[in-house]
């Protein structure tokens, strides 16, 4: 995905999870108030306006990108729990048939101990590396029928698999506590950046929130601008495309051959994909955003988006650097709606494209689910486009 990665003007910034509304307006305000922003700290030593919008710039990306850790190390440890049940139920049955077997093999040993063999010592049977071991060591096996030792056979063979799904519970148990690890540590690593993030926004003075709050206005009416553009754009190409497939079908038709373009069957099959996609994506609309939520009262930015294609019988994977691999790149002038639209340098943030310039997304801590345009960080943050059936 790299190939796709769009390059960025010297200072851009590379943002996480979104801000809450005070915070998203903070993450944008340095070139707008250049004034203020650009003040030297105070003398009381409080921070500038500057510094916090950086801080809570940082702090969100980071719980952004521990909450991708967090989803991956939840699945694995939910697939880990999985095998990990599945092998010690196994290693329980193993044992009892082995413990069987044993019991079967000490009544052949005293059955030929009555017929004149030495005596069975219980002890060194149970010590023996194998039954065949133990009864090579008495003579006994010379002695024994086909069926007895078929069973010996049957004994080494078990206790051999036995002893293989006891290791395999017992690596597979330490895996599990390794990734139980990596979701405790992602979780808190979470809650204390957006715990870090909501002190610093709660210093806010009245004035500077005021202020912050006509930027965020400047910024989601310049976003609308784009997102304006680009519907305009997509419209002509659209038309452009349309007129020059009549004219091949009217050319076509006149050389006698009526059919139609080989991609249409193709892009028939995928807009009906789609519009179950945004149609589950759209009754989820005024649901909280809650990172690691995958439905179906709240979502996370990537737990939307796989719940919107799972509707339509597509299966995505579970975080976002994931998702992004799981499809067909496109430019975004030929986004198409159920696309999925993809944020920043480091891939922490996704959402569904709706057509126009617009997506549907789980924006940020604070926030629902909710139609936005696709600019509504600026065109710099939009990392690529992809096509998930």
């Amino acid at each position: 995905m790299a190939s796709h990665r769009k390059s960025r003007p010297a200072g851009t910034r590379v943002a996480g999870i979104r801000t809450p509304a005070l915070a998203t307006a903070a993450l944008t305000s340095v070139a707008l108030l250049s004034q203020s922003a650009n003040a030297a700290p105070e003398a009381d030593g409080k921070p500038s306006l500057e510094e916090v919008e950086k801080k809570v710039d940082d702090l969100y990306r980071q719980a952004e990108s521990a909450t991708d850790k967090y989803n991956s190390a939840k699945e694995k440890t939910t697939k880990q729990r999985k095998r990990v049940d599945t092998l010690l139920d196994d290693v329980a049955k193993r044992t009892q048939k082995l413990n069987e077997a044993r019991e079967e093999l000490g009544s052949f040993a005293a059955a030929q101990y009555r017929t004149g063999a030495s005596a069975p010592d219980t002890a060194t049977f149970l010590l023996a590396d194998t039954p065949q071991d133990y009864f090579d060591q008495t003579q006994l096996m010379d002695r024994m029928t086909g069926r007895q030792k078929v069973a010996v056979d049957d004994y080494v063979t078990q206790q051999s698999e036995t002893m293989k799904k006891r290791q395999e519970a017992t690596e597979s148990l330490e895996t599990l506590t390794e990734t139980q690890g990596d979701l405790k540590t992602a979780k808190a690593t979470v809650q204390q950046k957006l715990a870090d993030a909501r002190e610093l926004l709660s210093k806010l003075t009245a004035e500077e929130k005021a202020r912050l709050a006509a930027i965020e206005r400047e910024k989601q009416q310049e976003a609308a601008r784009k997102a304006a553009e680009l519907a305009r754009q997509q419209a002509a190409q659209q038309k452009a495309q349309e007129e020059a497939a009549q004219q091949q079908d009217s050319g076509s038709s006149s050389a006698g051959s009526g059919s139609s373009s080989s991609t249409a069957p193709a892009d028939s099959s995928y807009a009906t994909k789609a519009e179950k996609a945004l149609a589950f994506a759209r009754a989820q609309i005024g649901k909280p955003y809650v990172w690691g939520a995958v439905g179906p009262g709240s979502y996370d930015c990537s737990g939307l988006t796989q719940a919107a294609w799972k509707a339509a019988g597509v299966t995505l994977p579970r975080t976002t650097y994931d998702q992004v691999n799981a499809g067909t790149t496109v430019p975004l002038a030929d986004a198409q709606p159920g696309d999925l639209v993809f944020f920043y340098d480091d891939v922490t943030h996704v959402g569904i494209y709706i057509g126009n310039g617009m997506m549907i997304h789980a924006p940020k801590p604070g926030t629902y689910v909710r139609e936005e345009s696709i600019y509504y960080d600026g065109e710099s943050a939009i990392h690529s486009v992809v096509r998930p059936a």
